[in-house]
């Protein structure tokens, strides 16, 4: 589902929105999940999941095309485990 599927489905179940208000709500809550994430924070979503932020430490990789060395910068990347009722969800226990 991308973005846009989303905010479609929410506008049909609520037909008492404007879809405008609906794409607000939306990008909001996007927002400031990836502001919390870039700001340290860790942000979790009870029977979803939680989203936080863990540091690759700086390492030496390889070109695949030429074999040759290269050296990769430490980096954040955004981590994200599921939460008990999704994975359960996703497993057909519920």
């Amino acid at each position: 589902m991308i973005r846009s599927e989303l905010i479609q489905k929410i506008a049909d179940e609520n037909p008492h929105l404007f879809q405008r208000d609906v794409e607000r709500i939306v990008n909001t809550i996007f927002e400031e999940i990836t502001d919390a994430l870039a700001s340290g924070d860790r942000v979790e979503l009870r029977g979803f999941g939680a989203f936080s932020v863990k540091t690759r430490d700086a390492r030496v990789g390889r070109n695949p095309r030429t074999g040759e060395a290269v050296s990769v910068d430490q980096k954040k990347v955004p981590f994200f485990k599921t939460g008990k009722l999704l994975r359960d969800r996703l497993n057909g226990k519920a």
